[in-house]
C-alpha cells in the first residue's frame, strides 16, 4: 500500500480545527471574566444594602434608648460601622 502525504491545505485544516481543550479553556475564561464583571458590582450592592440596614438598626436602637450615656448606647446598640 502506498501512503499519501497530506497536502499543505490538509495540514492547515488539521491545525485550525477547534479542539475540546480549547473550548474548555474558553469556557473557563468566560466564566472567570463573568464572575469578575458581574460579581464585583453585585458584591458592592450587597455590601451597600447591608451597611444601610445596619446603620438603620443602630439609629433605631439609639432612638429607643434615648437618654443613656454614650458607653451604654455603644454596649447595647453597637456601632454602625
Amino acid at each position: 500500500m502506498h501512503e499519501t502525504k497530506p497536502t499543505s491545505s490538509e495540514q492547515i485544516q488539521a491545525r485550525e480545527r477547534i479542539h475540546r481543550r480549547d473550548l474548555v479553556n474558553s469556557l473557563l475564561i468566560g466564566i472567570g471574566l463573568g464572575a469578575l464583571l458581574l460579581g464585583a458590582p453585585l458584591g458592592w450592592f450587597a455590601h451597600r444594602f447591608y451597611a444601610q440596614q445596619r446603620t438603620a438598626q443602630v439609629l433605631l436602637c439609639r432612638q429607643q434608648n434615648f437618654g443613656l450615656s454614650e458607653t451604654e448606647l455603644q454596649a447595647r446598640c453597637g456601632q454602625p460601622y
